[in-house]
């Protein structure tokens, strides 16, 4: 299984280096030099990319691939997704924290044992990580990654139980 470790965003200078938004928590692991990460192009086609170098800039990484040496090559792979196996993941070694792939597809449920829906993936914001959830009726919920919402994560059973506030899964 393949885990998103960066979305590429632009094209930076002249010479295919790449804005990357990264969305990993080792990226000095995952952009070292010789790395090769798994690319999903926009128009749904995939190739292998292996990273030469990369820095810190404003917020973003700037990474070169050896097989990006153009501002032209940059340009077309906008909106690319950086994948990395699943299996090179070492161990958080914290129980409360957790790889997104492994929240995505559990059931979440309410404190009672009553099922909301599905973890369909984490969105990471700047006020912190929302869980999205495909509700049982339809739609989808947005809820906050944090204990206080989300008492209960258990991976092996399959589960998250979420304790929402007033309102939070109410229908649209």
């Amino acid at each position: 299984m393949d885990v998103v470790v960066g979305r590429v965003a632009k094209a930076h200078g002249i010479s295919g280096e790449l804005a990357v938004d990264v969305r990993t928590d080792s990226p000095a692991t995952r952009f070292a030099p010789g790395s090769v990460l798994a690319a999903k192009l926009r128009d749904g086609t995939s190739r292998n990319l292996t990273v030469t170098a990369a820095r810190n800039h404003s917020g973003r990484l700037l990474v070169r691939f050896e097989e990006v040496l153009t501002r032209d090559v940059a340009e077309t792979l906008r909106g690319t997704l950086l994948l990395a196996s699943t299996e090179d993941l070492p161990p958080t070694g914290d129980p409360d924290e957790f790889y997104d792939h492994e929240l995505e597809g559990l059931t979440a449920e309410l404190t009672d044992g009553t099922k909301v829906g599905t973890v369909l993936e984490v969105v990471h914001g700047p006020g912190g990580e929302l869980l999205v959830i495909r509700r049982e009726g339809g739609g989808e919920a947005l809820v906050p990654f944090v204990r206080q919402i989300v008492p209960t994560v258990d991976v092996k059973g399959g589960r998250v139980v979420v304790d929402p506030p007033e309102g939070l899964l109410d229908a649209d």
